[in-house]
């Protein structure tokens, strides 16, 4: 093991690191658990604003426990990936409820609360608690892969073990909270997944990806993600001023978030005031209505699925039986549901 590794990095951390972030320093383990929550699979930048919000709604774990479901999930809305809001309610109620809200202090006991994996026990054991936990997420990778020299692909059933053990040899055990922040920040700011900062780096002398010209081959990785595409059509049902919504249920995307009617299709569709027509003609028995509009193709990209939609107006004349039992929203109450950000994109630009 490098013995000039984490000297070398708590002196760059303590002398020129300037990164600011408003959970930095935070010592309350409901701030580190909410704020290591929303960066999960989201970027710094656009996760600030998420905490922020949440903070000044629910200061307490409290009061994130005794907040609606679906009030929440408005506040998460545009984060994506939304079992970690649900992780999020079940815990604070768990440990509102049962643990008399206290977080737990050992790391064991982190790890068992649902939605907190290793990574995030180690952030809250270390920066709450000043425990010796080494966090290991991908900044932690392309540091230790780069310096190190290691081709150990970084997506492989080895790897998480395999680094973690590293991480917590090199880890600083008297300032395990600083050590993380700092190797985190190190990860984000100089050694970069793309262009890093090689020459102001203060680990250049010592770095084996350097040396060997291997910067922009480390860390390996060995599988390259497929994603399946999906063909979305959503029809905005619209009668007297309300618009057809349904909750998303089941094991599928966007759980417990609202969508309008959808009809999904193996290939993609191509619709036109005909192919409209025929459809609801055939599928929904609905022949009086007015084509309002026809949005061109639309796409958000999921981590395994690539979702293709158009919408698609129609303005009804009378209400068929088939659709008397759906649930109907003033439009002017749209706003207050929680809807994934393809369906937002597409009503910010078309105001209802």
């Amino acid at each position: 093991m490098h013995p000039q590794f984490t000297p070398l990095l708590m002196r760059w951390h303590r002398q020129e690191n300037n990164r600011q972030m408003p959970w930095k320093g935070e010592q309350d383990p409901y701030k580190i658990w909410l704020s290591e929550v929303i960066l999960q699979q989201t970027r710094v930048e656009q996760g600030w604003a998420y905490y922020e919000r949440f903070i000044q709604n629910y200061p307490t774990i409290q009061a994130l426990a005794a907040a609606p479901d679906k009030e929440v999930f408005k506040c998460w809305e545009g984060l994506g990936y939304y079992n970690r809001c649900r992780n999020l309610l079940f815990t604070a109620r768990y440990i509102t409820r049962e643990l008399q809200g206290i977080f737990p202090r050992r790391y064991e006991d982190l790890l068992a609360l649902k939605g907190v994996g290793p990574y995030t026990a180690a952030a809250i054991a270390s920066f709450a608690y000043n425990l010796p936990y080494a966090v290991v997420d991908g900044n932690v990778f392309r540091v230790l892969s780069r310096f190190l020299g290691i081709d150990e692909p970084i997506d492989s059933n080895n790897a998480k073990q395999y680094y973690g053990v590293l991480a917590n040899e090199l880890l600083d055990t008297t300032a395990p909270g600083e050590y993380n922040q700092a190797i985190m920040d190190f990860g984000a700011t100089v050694c970069k997944p793309a262009s890093p900062a090689c020459a102001s780096c203060p680990l250049q002398t010592q770095c084996y990806a350097y040396a060997h010209a291997q910067v922009n081959h480390l860390p390996v990785k060995e599988k390259t993600l497929r994603r399946k595409t999906r063909w979305f059509s959503y029809f905005w049902f619209e009668y007297r001023g309300k618009v057809l919504v349904r909750e998303r249920t089941g094991r599928d995307i966007w759980q417990q978030l609202h969508e309008f009617y959808l009809v999904e299709t193996e290939k993609a569709p191509q619709w036109n005031p005909e192919t409209v027509q025929e459809q609801l003609k055939e599928q929904l028995n609905i022949s009086g209505f007015r084509l309002q509009s026809i949005s061109l193709q639309r796409s958000q990209q999921l981590t395994h699925q690539q979702i293709r939609a158009h919408f698609i107006r129609i303005g009804l004349k009378t209400l068929p039986p088939v659709l008397r039992s759906e649930n109907w929203v003033r439009k002017e109450a749209l706003s207050e549901l929680a809807f994934p950000r393809l369906i937002n994109q597409y009503l910010q630009e078309n105001p209802v």
